[in-house]
């Protein structure tokens, strides 16, 4: 009975096609489960602080004692914290996974371009959550990262100054700023399932990518045949998470932030969030502040560069260059993490200043230059290409007579209007025939393994 209530229900066909039935790559790998599992790092974050917002107090003066509180009375207070707590760094492990296996396999590429930006704009919510949920326990780190954080408004121009006030609810951040980051820190997250929902929306009309970075129609239900995939990298991920839960809960904070909030004593290094670390790097590696604010900016929204680099080949599996360049990119990134943690005195200033122009330099040069060789193969070949096109325009222009020059096979020259020009035509032959060996035969090999519909780029 109950199971023929539940298929004539009318969502029971949607989860049906959308979630048993869902048609998948027969192909994808486990990284492809780090998707569903920040979608369960969402649940988590949102259920856990639900529960936190009950016995929370955003007051100045009560802020810090009500988390202790929920530490020592509230039954099971601690675990509800320590899985909120750490929730958000593993939050952030499986985000930034899941971008890196989108770069790396080309996901951002047409038609799936749409899905990459809700991606994006979804990972900048989460930064803002994040921070203004670090502010909330009030401690030493808790104020003086919101002093910094909030005073980079500043830089904008004329209205700078008056933003900072109208955050601040003050002329500092006080009461007014804690209870405002409080209803912020709730309501955010509920925009962040609007978003994911319109997510899976676009995920699903443009249907996933899959390790060889083209459409096939080898499709096969998600249930039976892929889910354990899911459900492995899931128990893992449990493993992993409660790891830290249950025996290193306070491992991924600062200790300083288990001191009560006190504007009369400043921290030795201000430093936020491990999570926040390589962009922190970055904004301190300049000087000037207003430089420093627009290149940590500017570091995230790069990401949106991506969509102006159409290429043949979208995955990595046939790319040697790109990947190499990821690679360099993700030690860079980890590099800049650690950097941020780092006083601000030299070599750190320093080193962090150069792994802050690699950053920049592997979304505007290097894909763009991977980009260019894997669509174009004679891209280094450029004075054979110019050979290439001086013979047809010369065979353009009338001066030899015969067949076509179509990719460097000369076929036959009409001699008749060059009599002595037999000795001649063999050699230029023999040249065009190597010169066509050189060229088109690597790419010829290439193509083989991967088709690829050129009108489908953008």
């Amino acid at each position: 009975m109950k199971e023929t209530v539940l298929r004539t229900s009318p969502i029971f066909p949607i989860i049906k096609q959308e979630l048993i039935d869902y048609p998948t790559a027969g192909n994808i790998s486990y990284l492809w489960g780090f998707g569903s599992l920040a979608g369960i790092c969402l649940v988590i974050q949102l259920v856990t602080g639900i529960f936190l917002a009950m016995h929370y107090t955003p007051h100045i003066d009560l802020a810090f004692d009500s988390v202790e509180h929920i530490m020592r009375d509230v039954n099971y207070g601690w675990l509800l914290r320590y899985t909120h707590s750490n929730g958000a760094s593993m939050f952030f492990i499986v985000v930034y996974i899941h971008i890196g296996r989108n770069i790396y396999y080309g996901s951002y590429l047409y038609p799936r371009r749409l899905l990459f930006a809700s991606g994006i704009v979804i990972f900048l919510l989460m930064m803002g959550t994040g921070f203004i949920g670090y502010v909330l326990p009030w401690g030493q780190m808790s104020f003086w990262g919101a002093t910094v954080i909030t005073n980079l408004v500043t830089v904008v121009p004329f209205i700078g100054e008056d933003i900072v006030h109208w955050l601040w609810g003050g002329f500092s951040v006080d009461n007014a700023t804690l209870n405002r980051f409080f209803s912020l820190h709730y309501l955010l997250p509920f925009i962040i399932v609007a978003l994911v929902a319109l997510h899976l929306i676009l995920l699903h009309l443009d249907g996933s990518n899959n390790p060889l970075g083209f459409d096939h129609h080898f499709k096969v239900p998600f249930y039976p045949y892929l889910y354990h995939k899911d459900l492995f990298g899931f128990l893992l991920f449990v493993m992993f998470f409660s790891y830290f839960v249950f025996f290193i809960p306070n491992f991924l904070g600062h200790p300083d932030n288990y001191i009560k909030a006190n504007p009369m004593v400043t921290p030795t290094h201000i430093v936020p969030e491990w999570y926040f670390l390589p962009f922190y790097a970055i904004l301190r590696s300049i000087p000037n502040k207003l430089n420093g604010v627009i290149a940590m900016l500017g570091s995230i929204l790069v990401l949106f560069v991506l969509f102006i680099n159409p290429v043949y080949l979208k995955s990595s599996l046939f790319r040697a260059r790109y990947k190499i360049t990821f690679w360099s990119f993700v030690c860079n990134f980890l590099l800049l993490g650690w950097l941020g943690a780092q006083p601000v005195e030299y070599p750190y200033t320093e080193l962090g200043y150069m792994c802050f122009h690699a950053h920049f330099l592997y979304f505007i040069v290097f894909i763009p230059y991977c980009n260019r060789w894997d669509s174009n193969f004679n891209f280094f070949w450029w004075p054979i290409s110019l050979i290439k096109k001086v013979c047809v325009w010369i065979w353009k222009k009338r001066v030899f007579t015969g067949y076509s020059l179509f990719f460097f096979k000369l076929e036959k020259i009409n001699t008749r209007h060059f009599p002595n020009f037999r000795r001649t035509r063999y050699f230029l032959s023999h040249i065009l025939k190597v010169s066509n060996r050189l060229v088109w035969t690597p790419w010829k090999y290439t193509s083989a393994m991967y088709t690829v519909d050129k009108t489908k780029v953008w």
